[in-house]
């Protein structure tokens, strides 16, 4: 699928991603017009997705230096 993020912050994302959801459950759209969100949907959810990861990954490189602060490594290292 093609990366539609633009800049997108995970918020917008996510919000967007909910306002499809209650779309397609609360009104009567065509097959085509359905078809159509689902597939921006799939493609919000792995921009989420993988948006979690980024923050995850980072998490799991914080590390605390020799005066005890936390510091946050770079991941790509």
């Amino acid at each position: 699928m093609k990366d539609n993020s633009n800049g997108k912050k995970f918020e917008e994302a996510y919000n967007q991603l909910k306002e499809l959801v209650e779309k397609l459950e609360n009104s009567e759209t065509d097959l085509e017009e359905s078809l159509k969100l689902f597939e921006e949907g799939m493609q919000l959810i792995d921009f989420c997705n993988k948006k979690l990861e980024d923050a995850e990954n980072k998490f799991k490189k914080l590390l605390r230096n020799d005066e005890g602060d936390f510091k946050l490594e770079d991941i790509n290292t």
